[in-house]
């Protein structure tokens, strides 16, 4: 599994443990994303520390993750790094993911919610 994941509060924390996260992982990356979004886990934390780079593979496996949740479901992004978040506002996707500097935030960001 390409994933590293913890709970806390009820919230799911995810961390990709990847440096980049492209075509040549995509695959794997989405189908153990879609095996923890089928345990019905709806509040979901990405943690994006650990990756330097995301294309348009990477970035699709996350939309497809949000929308399989549909409309209860939440996710929110962060400790991304300013070349992966410079990435999420050339596609505008920072418009659709909100992107916190710290876990604890985004974890409170959803429970908020």
């Amino acid at each position: 599994m390409m994933l590293e994941v913890n709970h806390q509060y009820g919230v799911i924390v995810i961390k990709p443990l990847l440096k980049r996260i492209d075509a040549s992982v995509a695959t794997e990356f989405k189908s153990d994303f879609i095996e923890l979004v089928n345990k019905g886990d709806e509040k979901i934390v990405i943690n994006l520390s650990e990756v330097d780079f995301i294309d348009s593979s990477g970035l699709g496996v996350l939309v497809l993750v949000l929308r399989r949740l549909g409309p209860e479901g939440k996710i929110k992004l962060c400790k991304v790094n300013d070349s992966v978040r410079s990435i999420f506002e050339l596609t505008r996707l920072n418009e659709v993911f909100d992107i916190h500097k710290t876990v604890e935030g985004a974890v409170e960001g959803l429970l908020a919610s």
